[in-house]
């Protein structure tokens, strides 16, 4: 990711609808699958560390990032100490955890599934996975050229290299469903009319006006009442909940 997206990421993950929405739904998947009370959570590939006080109500974090300037920005929030780190050959960490989460990290990976063995490796026995991927090569768009990412995924996809790192889904489903038809329309409206921007700064993190953006995290977040009891059948992204058997 380049520079200048990680220090607009720190500047707006506490306050853009996308990421508190996000952060709310990821919030009642972890409830649901009942971790124990002093459970030990990894976050690998943090980032700026907008997730950290919300993974710390479930448990112990310890959460590690590739990058610098995002482990300054990550650990500036005194949560944790964030190590720097990489998937899958440079785990800072050797004990197990009850739960790893990798929220939109192994799309900037050449090889997934050595990274999700990587982390299986760190889990205990019966211990979780939850991940989350951006969704539809289709929706490829100028903020992955700038994320670096090497492919969008279909929760099929995301399922299979899950598998075949020896986990057991439990639960997989897209999300940010209601909102698909105008991120889609959008994204495809750009490429048919060439409008992609050469910058390395990524619109989709623009900060709408107070009401539109209560109003969009208000409609994403209320998908977090159903992923619980069913698999939403598209989206913007992907989520796959997975253990350890």
């Amino acid at each position: 990711m380049e520079k200048d997206f990680y220090l607009q990421y720190a500047t707006v993950e506490d306050k853009h609808w996308w990421f508190v929405a996000r952060r709310q739904i990821l919030d009642r998947v972890i409830h649901k699958i009942n971790l124990p009370i002093d459970a030990k959570i990894l976050e690998a590939g943090c980032g700026t560390g907008g997730n950290l006080r919300m993974l710390a109500r479930h448990g112990e974090v310890s959460a590690m990032e590739l990058d610098a300037t995002a482990c300054e920005f990550a650990n500036q929030r005194q949560v944790t100490a964030v190590r720097l780190g990489s998937l899958p050959d440079q785990i800072p960490f050797a004990g197990e955890y009850d739960l790893i989460v990798a929220f939109d990290v192994i799309e900037h990976l050449d090889n997934d599934l050595a990274a999700l063995s990587a982390l299986r490796s760190h889990l205990k026995p019966g211990g979780w996975i939850i991940l989350t991927v951006p969704a539809y090569q289709f929706l490829w768009s100028h903020h992955d050229d700038i994320n670096h990412h090497k492919r969008r995924y279909r929760l099929r996809g995301l399922q299979k290299v899950v598998r075949q790192a020896d986990f057991t889904i439990r639960y997989g489903s897209y999300f940010n469903t209601f909102l698909f038809p105008l991120v889609a329309g959008v994204r495809l409206l750009q490429k048919f009319l060439k409008l992609e921007q050469k910058s390395q700064i990524s619109n989709d993190l623009s900060v709408p006006s107070p009401l539109i953006n209560q109003f969009l995290t208000f409609l994403f977040a209320s998908e977090r009442h159903f992923m619980d009891k069913l698999s939403l059948p598209f989206g913007v992204s992907a989520l796959v909940v997975a253990q350890k058997i």
